[in-house]
C-alpha cells in the first residue's frame, strides 16, 4: 500500500457526501470509487469530487486491487452483510453506524474482523465530535465524573426520508441507529458496561411499521444513569442534544458545540485538528490503516453497545 490510503464509498446519498466531504481534507486519503445501484446520482456525485470509477454494485469496488479500504453508508440492514464481504475481500471497512441490527451479527462481525486482521471501524461519530471529545479528555484527567446523562433525539419524519430531506429505499430506526450513539457514548463516556437496561416504545406507524417514539433508560457498573428520549414525530427542534450532569459541572452538547448547565458557550476549537466530527472519524479510519492499529470505535470496542440493544429489543418484542 502506497502511502496514500485509496478508498472506495458505497452510497451517494446524504452520508455518502458528508464522509466525501471530509475526505477532501485528509491528504493521505484519495476516494477513487463511488458505488451507487442510482447509477446517474452516483455519477453525478462523482464529478462533484472527482472520483474515477463508478461502479453499480459494491462487488465490483471489491474487486479492484487498488482500493485499500472502503467506507459503507447503505441501509442499515445490509450494513452487517456488506462489512462481511468487504472483510473478507481483504478490505479495510468503515461502517456507518449500526455495524449490524442484531446481536448476532454484530457478534460475528467482530468474529470475521478478527480473522481478516484488517481494520474495521463503525461510525459511532459522538466519540469523535469536539464537544464530546472535551468531556472525555475532562473525564481522563480526573477532572469531572457523570452521574447522569439526558439525551434527546428528536426528529420529524414520517416519511422515509433521509438527512437531507430526499426519499430513500429503507426504513430507519430508532434503537438500531439514533440509541446506538448514545448507548455506546454512555460506556464509552462513563468508562464502565451498561449492567441494567429498559426500553418502552409508543404506538407502530401503520406504513412503517417502526415505532415513532421510544423512551430508553440506563444504568452503567460505577452508577452512573442515562435517560434517552427518541422521536420522530417531534416537529423542532431536531437533532440529538445531550446533557451531561456531574459531580464538578453540567455541560450540554449539541454536535460539534458544547456550551455549559448556563448556556455559556465553551470554546472547543482546539480540541482537534477539525470541527466536523465525520472528518475526525474519517481521519482516525485512514491513520489506522496506515499505522496498522486498532482504531477508535472498532468493531471490537463498540460491540458491547449491540449486546445491549439486543437485550432491549427482547423487551420491546415481548
Amino acid at each position: 500500500m502506497s502511502n496514500v490510503v485509496k478508498l472506495a464509498v458505497v452510497g451517494p446519498g446524504a452520508f455518502g457526501v458528508k464522509h466525501l466531504e471530509a475526505l477532501q481534507n485528509i491528504p493521505d486519503a484519495q476516494v477513487i470509487a463511488l458505488v451507487g445501484r442510482d447509477q446517474e446520482q452516483a455519477k453525478t456525485v462523482a464529478a462533484r469530487f472527482g472520483v474515477a470509477n463508478v461502479y453499480a454494485d459494491l462487488d465490483q469496488a471489491l474487486a479492484n486491487p487498488e482500493v485499500d479500504g472502503v467506507i459503507l453508508c447503505t441501509p442499515t440492514q445490509i450494513h452487517a452483510a456488506q462489512a462481511t464481504a468487504c472483510l473478507k475481500a481483504g478490505k479495510h471497512v468503515q461502517v456507518e453506524i449500526p455495524m449490524a441490527d442484531t446481536w448476532a451479527d454484530a457478534e460475528a462481525l467482530v468474529a470475521t474482523q478478527k480473522a481478516a486482521g484488517k481494520v474495521a471501524m463503525v461510525g459511532h461519530t459522538r466519540r469523535f465530535n469536539p464537544s464530546h471529545q472535551w468531556v472525555h479528555k475532562k473525564i481522563e484527567a480526573g477532572e469531572f465524573n457523570i452521574q447522569q446523562m439526558d439525551v434527546q433525539t428528536y426528529f420529524f419524519r414520517r416519511k422515509n426520508i433521509n438527512a437531507l430531506g430526499q426519499p430513500r429505499s429503507w426504513t430507519d430506526h430508532l434503537l438500531w441507529h439514533h440509541a446506538a450513539h448514545t448507548v455506546d457514548l454512555f460506556a464509552y463516556q462513563t468508562g464502565a458496561p451498561v449492567v441494567q437496561a429498559n426500553a418502552i416504545q409508543g404506538p407502530i406507524h401503520p406504513e412503517l411499521g417502526i415505532a415513532m417514539d421510544m423512551s430508553i433508560q440506563l444504568k452503567a457498573a460505577n452508577g452512573a444513569i442515562c435517560t434517552l428520549s427518541l422521536s420522530f414525530n417531534n416537529d423542532g427542534p431536531l437533532g440529538t442534544f445531550f446533557r451531561y450532569i456531574g459531580d464538578t459541572g453540567t455541560y450540554i452538547a449539541r454536535y460539534d458545540d458544547l456550551v455549559n448547565g448556563k448556556e455559556e458557550k465553551i470554546d472547543v476549537s482546539q480540541v482537534d485538528v477539525s470541527m466536523n466530527g465525520i472528518e475526525l472519524q474519517d481521519r482516525e479510519f485512514v491513520a489506522a490503516i496506515r499505522e496498522g492499529r486498532e482504531p477508535n470505535a472498532s468493531v471490537a470496542k463498540v460491540l458491547d453497545c449491540y449486546r445491549v440493544l439486543g437485550e432491549l429489543e427482547k423487551q420491546l418484542t415481548a
